[in-house]
């Protein structure tokens, strides 16, 4: 294991590598969002070594306060003994406990958006690009308090300490137009800011059948036949070699890519990237499609479909509400081969520790920084919050403080994971009843490496990501504030039939006709066409 472990941290190094030398310039130019062909060399300002102070010790905290932290993407069944210790570190800091309601990929999207159109006592929400409760379209709505008024900066106030460390792509991104003017109205999560979709290889079992890991890079999506024919029969019918997340296998296979403010759970909008130079523009120019109608998504739902029916992909990855949860569980047991991801690095290292198995990552593109991915976590603070201040004190904190933040991602010293040589090593047992999503929560840059990552992890995870390169239309956001009543017909539609198509699990020669049919006869074309023109704007003014 030691030997697998060494061969994952430098295939890291070299990856590293390879995006660090694709990605500079000779001069170096530095861009914030807007700007798209450049090299984004995007590291914190010199204000994170002298930060400017916050107002937190002029603010009472003598009434205690109870914040309500609505999250995504946990795998929490057993919070007791970390909110006890959590709760008695925020008592004496901020006189605050902390009351988190831990969302899954299974059940954030149906419920956070009745949460927050019901009014419910909710103080802060994790938002994003992605997500049902869209941070452009719900910010606009006035779901979320802006963080930055000129009367009342809660961010220059409480949380300028965690602002400052933050890259400025993120910063950039994060100031939108809203419900109260231009501004902030989330503050980001640090993590991975660029995205980088790879096939998730389950090296071990690869191995088994006299397979390499050459003989997936060789290839791509449209060759994978054989070898998962030949797992499928080793492995037996109740085996799924290959484990599918639908719109992310698309994306995938198409080199398309969301557009930032379509919010629909299938993406109706994409934009196509060079998957050799990212910076560069794709087959379909500077321009915003129906990739339903494309050559490229015919091929690959007829692919996609006879993969589904000699038995490859599991038919729960077809049903909205099972998808996630099925993908999840089969990841954790191992129970697959090649399996779609979007990566963050050192994600196979962690991985390959959970599962118990070697976990390799093959990239489909070079990481690549979009809208999307910029505005890919946010902790927005609820425009029902009664505690603003509280509030934003709390994200300070989390993003600052190393202890805190460990303890709520990795749980209790001793029970949850033990230290060694300066690297996480987690009990697996106590971990598999808390895992919370640890991009979905603060900084990770505060966290110590886990097992095998190494003691500068955080070093080239900071390099990695500083590197990485922007597509030509960065910055843009579409606004469907004109054709709302389309994109709302539109939803329904693409409900009935993406994500069955993106799996295989109905016959694209009957289906795909009426799905493009119903998509005209909703008001597809007016979309397109409405966020074609919005782009043209945008790149007349930042061209």
């Amino acid at each position: 294991m030691k030997k697998k472990v060494l061969s994952i941290v430098l295939t890291i190094m070299t990856l590293t590598v390879l995006l660090t030398g694709c990605g500079k310039t000779k001069d170096k130019e530095t861009t914030d969002t807007k700007t798209s062909s450049k090299t984004v060399t995007d590291t914190p300002g010199t204000d994170e070594k002298d930060p400017a102070p916050t107002e937190e010790a002029n603010v009472d905290i003598s009434e205690p306060v109870t914040l309500t932290w609505y999250l995504e993407g946990n795998s929490v069944s057993d919070d007791k003994a970390v909110l006890e210790k959590a709760n008695a570190y925020l008592k004496e800091k901020l006189n605050v406990t902390l009351k988190p309601i831990w969302g899954t990929w299974g059940n954030f999207n149906d419920n956070v958006t009745l949460s927050i159109s019901g009014g419910d006592d909710v103080d802060i929400y994790f938002t994003c690009s992605w997500t049902s409760n869209e941070y452009n379209k719900f910010s606009k709505d006035g779901a979320y308090l802006r963080l930055d008024k000129d009367d009342n900066n809660l961010i220059e106030k409480y949380a300028s300490n965690a602002w400052n460390q933050l890259p400025d792509i993120l910063k950039n991104s994060a100031k939108i137009p809203g419900s109260d003017g231009e501004g902030v109205y989330a503050f980001p999560v640090y993590k991975d800011y660029a995205t980088q979709n790879c096939w998730d290889v389950n090296v071990t079992l690869l191995e088994k059948y006299g397979y390499t890991l050459d003989d997936i890079k060789n290839t791509d999506y449209y060759g994978f036949g054989e070898i998962l024919k030949k797992v499928k029969e080793g492995e037996g019918k109740d085996f799924y070699p290959l484990l599918v997340e639908g719109m992310v296998l698309e994306r995938m296979v198409n080199n398309s890519i969301m557009v930032t403010g379509d919010s629909q759970d299938c993406n109706m909008l994409s934009y196509y990237i060079n998957p050799t130079d990212v910076s560069k523009e794709g087959v379909y120019s500077n321009k915003i499609l129906s990739k339903f109608e494309t050559p490229e998504y015919k091929k690959f739902i007829e692919k996609t479909r006879e993969y589904y029916l000699a038995g490859y992909i599991d038919p729960q990855m077809a049903i909205k509400d099972q998808a996630n949860d099925a993908r999840t569980a089969a990841q954790n047991a191992a129970k697959y081969l090649i399996g779609t991801q979007s990566y963050s690095l050192g994600y196979e290292i962690q991985e390959s520790s959970k599962r118990g198995i070697e976990v390799a990552m093959v990239p489909c593109t070079p990481a690549y920084i979009d809208t999307t991915a910029s505005q890919g976590a946010m902790m927005a603070i609820s425009a029902t919050c009664k505690n603003p201040e509280r509030a934003i004190m709390f994200l300070n904190l989390l993003n600052t403080d190393p202890e805190l933040m460990t303890l709520l991602n990795f749980g209790i010293e001793g029970t949850h994971y033990d230290m060694a040589n300066g690297e996480v090593v987690f009990n697996q047992d106590a971990r598999g009843t808390y895992a919370p999503w640890t991009n979905g929560l603060g900084n990770v840059t505060i966290l110590p490496p886990q097992e095998g990552q190494g003691l500068n992890f955080y070093d080239t995870f900071k390099e990695y990501y500083a590197s990485s390169v922007a597509i030509p239309i960065n910055g843009y956001v579409f606004d469907p504030g004109n054709i709302e009543t389309q994109m709302a017909a539109l939803a329904n539609v693409g409900g009935e039939y993406a994500l069955a198509l993106n799996t295989g699990a109905i016959d694209p020669a009957t289906k795909l006709p009426e799905f493009i049919q119903k998509l005209k006869d909703n008001g597809i074309d007016q979309v397109v066409n409405e966020a074609n023109v919005q782009l043209d704007a945008w790149l007349a003014k930042n061209k």
